[in-house]
């Protein structure tokens, strides 16, 4: 059965009291602020500060590098392809460039000054000098610390771990460790600062070393066109930071200049190749010359067939131009053939078919970077077998180009001997003699212009390679950002912390309240109950105060009730019918512990204060609790006469004999006069006693002859005593308790109510935290007591 009616599923969201709930907890967020102020305080005196470092190269385009290679483009070998800025930036941050700044600085050997707090790295003029007995492949993989006493200026102590007892060896001898032999010698121009402290040597994997600075630095161009490229590097020690970018850029440098000076030597001894050739042919051909002219005595050319025999000089020269690019095509085409592994190819060598060039370059290229790769990495790494298919198709792609390269030469060359056999037969009527000289000449010609040609390009390989540059230009050497660290940011790290401070308080309010089902006072139950009516609230009470309120008490907890009485008194005047006293009261709660006995006790004296007849009736048999209150030195009881002193309300029901006046106490309480009716010995069958029809004599006796009934019932969830007599009652008081009654609990009376099971339904809340009391805490009760303000106790 769902007991939660609509008026609990309305949701009216108010702004200044969520504001309030959290402003009335004001303390807690100013003591969360200064604590996380004093937590970032600790944090920036014992955080390692970091400074950047700064560069600023462009990027140089092909034809403005100055690698000299230009010189070759009559050759169709290098062409004038940008190489994008954005590849570029990812060779400057390559691993193998870092891993060759981190040989070129020795990086991966760290020296610490151990303190008490934290550790100061040194790196410029440490105390001490490292020399690896060990092979560098060794070191560079080595994972490995230990730790020196600097005790005097000729010994130190050594051991592998902090705590562990040191060994004392002398400066300059060996010492054995896991990485092979170390050697030690004091380095006099800073020893004498660094005496008596104790140092942590620490031998790091070079990759390792390499990878977490590539992670550090930062390298992006300037604008999304620009050729200018930042390099910025954040690190504990300003002036390695500096060395770290400068050696970046030097080792990228030299990269490309030895890459491109790879290409230019294979060039050049492609073309020694080739000029040994043509020499050894040109001079075949001047002998051949020499000889015919000696034998025959051939000493001039006859002028009749000088126009025949133009022509076909210029057919031969055009023949030897395809001859020579057939045979260049075929010799590229068998080194390609026979070439096993991956190695560059010449370029520039004089063939004319431009795919064949732009091929060979890119292939040059990748396998360039392989090799570059290899260097810190395997064949099966996939990158490189990446490259490797890469390579492959170029390879297949430039055979199939040199194959059909060399099949149309081929008919090139046909097609021009076939002319060739032509004009020499229209030149048969010549003399034999000078015939045969001329073919002599022509071939002697042809030959050295070819020699003479791969003569120029030889020394123009030799000029580019001397004047070989950088592809970069700096513009900006590396420089430190800022005097201050970058890192950490005092402003940023305090503005952190309030921030943290504050959201700490916050976010444990926010999931206290998201999780919280629980009434806190009179202003949360009024959102449950909008349309029944809240009577008033009662203050949370110290081990110390008194339970029970007496005459002229001006507490919060006597202002708190005759706030209740006050409304409970506009309510029976508002609903009482003429000849109807309309003045029975239960208080009644959900569940025990809720404090409904301690509101009726203190309801029933806060009553008897305004000199009304108040009967209080103790009805929850079952756990009765009305006893505890009449107790001590300021209670009377007046006497009266009586058959049976101990009778209560159990004894009523059951003995028929007895009387109201036989169960009914007045009491002096506190100089405040009541009745009492207890609730008598606990019975066997409480619900069947309630049950009777003397219950209802009962009420009616008392009714007419009090002011007020306040009868204390049992809880209403627990047993069914209440609802059994609840016909009787004019009122009902239901107790909730702050932080405790749930609020879906209130739901289950309201419902009571709707089904005609009760009637006068109205709600108390007890137990209210000061804090808490009246609307939202805004307003509370005790207006006319004086107290002390916090700074005074």
């Amino acid at each position: 059965m769902n007991m939660t009616p609509k008026n609990l599923t309305e949701n009216n969201i108010d702004f200044k009291e969520m504001i309030s709930g959290y402003t009335k907890h004001w303390k807690w967020f100013v003591l969360s602020a200064i604590l996380a102020f004093l937590m970032a305080t600790i944090y920036l005196r014992y955080a390692t500060p970091e400074y950047a470092a700064m560069a600023k190269i462009r990027i140089l385009e092909d034809d403005k590098a100055g690698s000299g290679l230009d010189l070759f483009q009559e050759l169709s070998v290098f062409g004038s392809v940008k190489n994008k800025v954005a590849d570029e930036i990812e060779l400057i941050g390559s691993r193998s460039n870092f891993i060759e700044v981190v040989k070129e600085l020795k990086l991966n050997t760290k020296i610490k000054v151990l303190g008490n707090v934290k550790n100061t790295e040194l790196y410029r003029n440490p105390p001490i000098n490292l020399s690896f007995i060990a092979e560098d492949s060794i070191i560079n993989n080595a994972d490995f610390k230990f730790f020196i006493t600097l005790s005097s200026s000729t010994t130190f102590g050594y051991s592998e771990e902090e705590d562990k007892p040191v060994k004392v060896y002398s400066f300059g001898k060996n010492i054995q460790t896991p990485i092979g032999d170390i050697v030690i010698t004091p380095n006099v121009g800073s020893f004498k600062n660094y005496k008596d402290k104790k140092l942590q040597i620490a031998v790091l994997p070079l990759d390792l070393v390499a990878l977490g600075y590539k992670a550090k630095t930062v390298i992006a161009n300037t604008a999304e066109l620009s050729n200018i490229v930042d390099i910025r590097l954040q690190d504990p020690i300003k002036e390695r930071a500096i060395h770290i970018v400068d050696a970046l850029i030097r080792t990228y440098n030299k990269n490309a200049v030895d890459d491109k000076q790879e290409i230019a030597d294979r060039t050049e001894r492609f073309i020694n190749d080739r000029i040994a050739d043509i020499a050894s042919n040109l001079s075949s051909v001047d002998q051949s010359a020499e000889d015919f002219k000696t034998e025959r005595g051939v000493t001039d050319i006859a002028a009749e067939t000088s126009v025949n025999l133009n022509v076909g000089v210029v057919n031969q020269q055009e023949l030897a131009a395809a001859r020579n690019q057939l045979n260049m095509a075929a010799s590229m085409k068998n080194i390609l053939d026979e070439q096993q592994g991956y190695e560059v190819l010449p370029t520039n060598i004089g063939l004319n078919d431009p795919t064949i060039a732009s091929t060979t370059n890119r292939y040059n290229q990748l396998v360039q970077e392989r090799k570059r790769l290899l260097k810190s990495s395997n064949e099966k790494n996939p990158v490189i077998v990446n490259l490797d298919q890469q390579i492959n198709g170029l390879k297949r792609s430039m055979q199939s180009s040199l194959t059909n390269s060399v099949g149309n030469l081929e008919l090139t060359v046909n097609s021009l001997s076939g002319q060739q056999a032509r004009f020499n037969s229209k030149i048969y009527s010549s003399p034999k003699n000078e015939r045969a000289l001329r073919d002599i000449t022509r071939k002697q010609q042809t030959t050295e212009e070819l020699y003479l040609y791969l003569l120029t390009k030889r020394e123009e390989a030799q000029i580019a390679v001397a004047s070989t540059s950088a592809k970069s230009q700096t513009i900006d050497n590396a420089y430190s950002v800022s005097k201050i660290p970058v890192s950490p940011k005092r402003k940023i790290v305090y503005l952190a912390s309030l921030i943290l401070g504050l959201l700490v308080p916050f976010s444990a309010i926010y999931a206290n309240d998201l999780l919280d089902n629980k009434v806190h006072n009179m202003n949360s139950l009024e959102k449950l109950t909008t349309d029944t009516p809240v009577l008033g609230e009662i203050p949370k009470l110290s081990r110390k105060e008194d339970k029970l309120v007496i005459k002229e008490d001006r507490s919060v907890l006597a202002e708190s009730l005759r706030i209740i009485r006050t409304n409970l008194d506009y309510l029976i005047k508002t609903k009482q019918s003429p000849g109807v006293k309309n003045n029975i009261i239960f208080v009644t709660s959900s569940v025990p512990g809720e404090g409904k006995t301690f509101l009726s006790t203190n309801l029933s004296m806060i009553l008897a204060s305004t000199n009304k007849k108040v009967l209080l009736i103790g009805a929850d048999i079952r756990n009765p609790k009305i006893y505890s209150f009449f107790t001590g030195t300021n209670v009377d009881k007046m006497s009266k006469p009586s058959r049976n002193k101990d009778a209560g309300l159990t004894e009523y029901l059951y003995d028929n004999t007895l009387i109201s006046k036989d169960i009914i106490n007045p009491m002096l309480v506190h100089h405040n006069t009541i009745d009492v009716v207890y609730s008598g010995r606990i019975p066997p069958n409480p619900a069947e006693l309630l049950m009777s029809s003397r219950i209802k004599e009962l009420f009616d006796e008392v009714s007419a002859k009090y002011d007020y009934v306040i009868v204390d019932t049992a809880p209403l969830m627990v047993v069914t005593d209440t609802l059994l007599i609840s016909e009787y009652a004019d009122y009902m008081i239901y107790v909730t308790r702050a932080g405790v009654t749930e609020s879906k609990a209130i739901g289950y009376p309201l419902k009571l109510q709707e089904e005609g099971k009760i009637k006068g339904l109205t709600f108390v809340v007890n137990d209210v935290k000061n804090s808490d009391l009246g609307y939202g805490g805004q307003y509370g009760y005790g207006y006319g007591k004086s107290q002390k303000k916090w700074w005074k106790f």
